[in-house]
């Protein structure tokens, strides 16, 4: 079976890695097209030893297609999605555009696989920091069933777009140089700092959590458990690729250390490495590249009666976005 494929937003660092992954994971394209703005149109990307041009992303651009993979901002999405499924095509939004609606599908497949099945066009990409954690808690959920997660996240500027990624190299050569170092994408000094809010320059929420923070939550609780409690704390940190998270849970059965790191060594898509003598953890610069989930730091949190701390680590713009889509297309086909 071969299947006719569309990467939506392609020139960006999720649609190329959406690009990469297709082509390890042997995925059975028929037929790609690459779209994107006017402006990347006639730019050209190659795709197993082809070279094929840039679309531009325009109404009449789905014909044909089966399943398109979206990497665009939220606006874009609530035109172009509809756009796509009414010429016949599956959608799998990496946007925050769908990802609450009761109608549509939010899927993580190490998690929810079934979910997929359920949709109406459209299936919604988690958020890349809710996705990485709720792979590494799923098989302690399954065991202990999982009350509540107190979470850090240390993101990537990778996960804000090239832009920032380009921003955090310029003023870390400019701090080292004694340079005026004056940022531009994010409201405050990004190299040698950390910065306590994501997404940057948006309204806070009413309740005074970032709307990154409060997705982890809404988004735990519709993929994995509606009653599940998540309090999170998101910070940008100056890292390229690969979000890291300290990741505390309480479960209403108790999982010891060391039953939890026999379900995780067992689990799809996790590789644990925990190993105190050696000192070896999950790091940011050894995880870049990779599709799966690394776990470490593996131990008990002597405050509760049911409780666990753990180090989380993945690449957030393959896990967190394109590998998790392109696992989200396989399940469809």
């Amino acid at each position: 079976m071969s299947v006719s494929i569309a990467v939506v937003g392609a020139t960006g660092a999720v649609g190329q890695a959406m690009r990469d992954v297709l082509e390890e994971r042997d995925f059975p394209v028929g037929r790609i097209r690459f779209l994107a703005s006017e402006r990347s149109a006639g730019m050209e990307m190659s795709f197993r030893g082809e070279v094929h041009a840039i679309e531009e992303l325009t109404e009449e651009a789905f014909e044909g297609v089966q399943i398109a993979l979206f990497s665009i901002p939220k606006a874009m999405s609530r035109k172009f999605a509809p756009i796509a499924v009414a010429a016949g095509a599956v959608v799998v939004d990496n946007s925050n555009a769908f990802r609450m609606d009761p109608e549509v599908p939010l899927v993580v497949p190490e998690v929810n696989a079934d979910a997929a099945q359920g949709h109406n066009g459209i299936i919604a990409n988690p958020n890349c920091s809710t996705t990485q954690m709720l792979v590494a808690l799923k098989p302690i959920h399954d065991e202990g069933v999982i009350r509540r997660v107190v979470v850090t996240t240390f993101q990537a500027v990778s996960g804000t777009g090239r832009d920032a990624m380009d921003e955090l190299r310029d003023l870390s050569d400019a701090v080292l140089s004694s340079r005026e170092a004056r940022p531009l994408v994010y409201p405050h000094l990004i190299a040698f700092n950390c910065l306590p809010e994501i997404p940057n320059k948006a309204p806070w929420e009413p309740n005074g959590y970032t709307e990154e923070e409060m997705k982890m939550h809404n988004e735990t609780r519709k993929i994995m458990a509606a009653d599940i409690q998540v309090a999170a704390t998101c910070v940008r940190v100056p890292v390229f690729i690969g979000h890291s998270e300290a990741v505390t849970v309480e479960t209403q059965r108790k999982v010891t250390p060391e039953r939890a790191r026999e379900l995780l060594l067992n689990a799809p898509g996790i590789k644990v490495i925990d190993d105190r003598e050696a000192r070896t953890y999950p790091m940011p610069v050894d995880c870049a590249g990779s599709n799966d989930t690394f776990v470490g730091r593996i131990r008990e949190d002597y405050t509760v009666a049911n409780g666990l701390n753990m180090w989380v680590v993945s690449d957030n713009l393959r896990k967190g976005a394109a590998t998790n889509a392109v696992q989200i297309a396989e399940l469809l086909i």
